[in-house]
Formats: structure tokens, C-alpha cells, sequence
């Protein structure tokens, strides 16, 4: 389920937090919009996510991947939107087990479900 009336409100406000807390060296102006918007995205959804079998709320997984992304940005390891996905949002860095989400049926990568939304924003982008 997806909300575009209120999304750019959350995209410039996740991307006003990012660029205040000066953790995004790595990542260009696309590459800053494109990441706030998935965190956006995420913590906005009603989905559930599966961390090494365990369930999360939409807001927990949204700041797991947060401090992922930090953790990888002050080691110059994302460097694009793509990378933040590979690297944050795949699977577990403890256990290698892939991260699931539950977005109302079944359980599906959430490698896959943020690609998917990443390729809608940048059809969508002027």
C-alpha cells in the first residue's frame, strides 16, 4: 500500500535528518534522495518484517537499517542506493539468514520488495 500524497513530506524530512547527522559521505544527492525515500517507504509501510525469525514493526525495521547504514557509511561501504539495499537490507550481517517482509499473505525477500519500490521512485522522479 503505498501514500504519494504525504511521501514527499516524508522523503525531504528523512533527507533533512540524514543530511543533519552528516552520515552520508558516500552517497551522492541521488543517492541521498533515493535511500531517505526507501527508509521512507519502509517505516511507512504496514508491513511486517522478518529479522532471523523474528517480527518486526514497519518503524523497528526502518531503524535497523538506519543503523546499518550508518555503520557501512562511516566505512565508505554505500555509495549508491543499490549498495544500501546489498548491503542493509538483504540479510542479516550475524547470521547470513535473508530479511523477509510481510506486507499482508505471504513472506517475500525484502531484497526484492525494495528493489521494486527503488525502480518505481526513479520511474517517478522528474
Amino acid at each position: 500500500m503505498r501514500h504519494h500524497r504525504s511521501f514527499g513530506n516524508i522523503v525531504m524530512v528523512v533527507a533533512l535528518v540524514l543530511a543533519s547527522t552528516g552520515v552520508h559521505a558516500g552517497l551522492d544527492a541521488q543517492g541521498q534522495r533515493e535511500v531517505a525515500a526507501l527508509l521512507g517507504f519502509v517505516g511507512q509501510s504496514h508491513c511486517v518484517f522478518i529479522r532471523n525469525g523474528k517480527s518486526y514493526s514497519a518503524a523497528d525495521a526502518k531503524q535497523h537499517l538506519e543503523l546499518k547504514l550508518n555503520y557501512l557509511l562511516e566505512r565508505d561501504k554505500v555509495n549508491s542506493a543499490e549498495e544500501f539495499i546489498d548491503r542493509a537490507g538483504t540479510q542479516s550481517s550475524f547470521s547470513g539468514r535473508p530479511y523477509l517482509v510481510n506486507c499482508g499473505g505471504a513472506d517475500r525477500p525484502s531484497a526484492d520488495w525494495l528493489k521494486e519500490e527503488l525502480q518505481l521512485l526513479r520511474k517517478t522522479q522528474p
